[in-house]
């Protein structure tokens, strides 16, 4: 009787897709931007994307410092102009595929209109937003995710400010992607990004994750994985589960997963059509 082979499940190479001589990485311990970035280089590896075809952006911000550990094109710029500098980039070669890494402070405060207008435009990028409700590299300022009640540098009796809700910002300003996912549902985030790569426009993706060192400490969390729990338990639930569950137990939190999808003219090809139609006039 012949007996079935078992098939061998050999680990993900990310060395493959990183610079090794620019680790360690920055990051603190129990920072789920790691886990992110994981989630990210195995949905590039599904689409089988070719590192110098892809193209890394980023801001001012601890999410911003991931350019420089991926072995890709790279540009590391100034805060919250990530998205103008990607929009140029993107206009001069548009066979390179665009990602921006940014996070909640970059890309929704002093970067928020360039968000907006990018959106608007359509260009084909995906824009991944880690979302933990605090300035993390500048010193625990409020940002303009941090939720009400919630203790800041700059909030220390609480903030009063009403957070963005990213995922309906973007949605709102014509992006024709929209999802969300978090640092604690690690395939599922990687199934988002993976779609999110193969859309033709522009892709944002919230990521809700975890700052154990300023937003936790000041908030009386005991530590990361108390963070990642409670993301898990009391932050999100999935679209699956959205027709499922009562108000009252999605009351406070926040949806995971695909939220929008359309498909609307890209603004390069666009762009293109319009040099191609002064041209032959």
């Amino acid at each position: 009787m012949a007996v079935a082979k078992q098939k061998l499940s050999v680990p993900f190479d990310y060395d493959k897709y990183l610079r090794k001589d620019k680790l360690p990485h920055i990051w603190c311990p129990g920072c789920g931007h790691g886990i992110v970035l994981k989630s990210l280089l195995r949905a590039i590896d599904n689409k089988e994307l070719s590192k110098d075809d892809l193209c890394m952006v980023s801001g001012i911000g601890c999410s911003s410092r991931t350019p420089g550990y991926v072995d890709f094109n790279t540009l590391h710029t100034i805060h919250g102009r990530a998205f103008s500098f990607a929009t140029g980039l993107k206009l001069a070669k548009p066979s390179l595929k665009m990602i921006i890494a940014t996070g909640d402070g970059d890309a929704m405060a002093i970067g928020g209109n360039h968000f907006i207008h990018t959106c608007r435009r359509n260009i084909d990028m995906l824009i991944i937003v880690y979302s933990n409700a605090i300035y993390g590299m500048t010193g625990g300022q409020s940002s303009p995710t941090t939720p009400i009640g919630s203790i800041a540098t700059t909030a220390r009796y609480g903030n009063v400010e009403p957070p963005f809700d990213i995922c309906e910002m973007a949605k709102a300003a014509g992006a024709t992607f929209v999802a969300r996912g978090t640092a604690y549902h690690t395939q599922e985030l990687e199934r988002t990004f993976t779609e999110a790569l193969g859309h033709k426009g522009t892709a944002v993706v919230e990521v809700i994750d975890s700052c154990p060192i300023y937003f936790g400490r000041m908030n009386k969390q005991r530590g990361a994985s108390e963070m990642m729990e409670n993301i898990e338990k009391n932050g999100t639930f999935s679209v699956k589960q959205a027709d499922k569950l009562p108000d009252e137990k999605k009351e406070g939190k926040l949806v995971r997963g695909i939220l929008h999808r359309v498909e609307r003219p890209e603004y390069c090809e666009q762009y293109d059509k319009l040099i191609v139609a002064k041209a032959t006039k």
